[in-house]
């Protein structure tokens, strides 16, 4: 079960990596996630001030419901936000950016010539793709899964030693997602990661373990 004290723990490492990186970025970042945060309102203003925020949601009316109470927690809260997959959305409420799928880089280089001035983010779960996600001009790169993960239980992980050597190679900032909390965020010190994106290990005890009790 996830509490507080690991909530800031993970939050710690996060600006650890930040620090080393030299990046402009926050450190840490929260994606939602339709099923294992089903009530993220809760766990996004948890968050450390300047934090960042992935706003996922595969319903049209859901994803601006949520856009709308994100926005106003970000501007008491000093936190960054983008919404994934849905830039005219973004625009239209005033995020800071978008987020795009590893399959829609096409896409996501049509907005970064659209908007330059957006922060734009990009999944990947290569080097190849974290390269080309480096060429369109992204702003940060969310590299996926790191460690065995509830979100894809079946997918292979790509693990701490390839994370390093990728990370080494870029010079786009890259996220570790995928798996990621307070314990084993520590298998992970020493590289030039930028910091640490996640989802359960950032949810609220209560919603989580909403989520496990299912």
């Amino acid at each position: 079960m996830v509490d507080r004290l690991a909530r800031l723990q993970l939050a710690r490492a996060a600006r650890e990596f930040a620090a080393r990186s030299n990046s402009s970025l926050s450190g840490l970042v929260l994606l939602t996630d339709d099923e294992r945060m089903t009530d993220p309102l809760a766990s996004i203003s948890a968050l450390p001030r300047g934090s960042l925020v992935v706003l996922r949601a595969r319903d049209p009316a859901r994803r601006t419901a949520l856009a709308r109470s994100i926005s106003r927690i970000a501007r008491t809260r000093s936190l960054r936000w983008v919404i994934a997959d849905d830039p005219a959305l973004a625009a239209k409420l005033g995020a800071h950016g978008a987020h795009f799928p590893a399959r829609k880089l096409a896409l996501a280089a049509r907005w970064r010539v659209r908007r330059p001035d957006w922060m734009l983010t990009c999944a990947a779960h290569s080097l190849s793709a974290c390269a080309r996600a480096a060429r369109i001009g992204a702003d940060a790169v969310f590299l996926a899964p790191i460690f065995a993960t509830m979100s894809h239980p079946s997918r292979s992980y790509i693990g701490p030693l390839r994370v390093r050597l990728i990370a080494t190679r870029l010079s786009v900032p890259i996220y570790a997602l995928g798996g990621v909390d307070a314990r084993n965020a520590k298998r992970l010190a020493g590289s030039r990661l930028a910091g640490v994106a996640a989802i359960g290990a950032l949810a609220c005890v209560e919603f989580y373990g909403a989520v496990r009790s299912n």
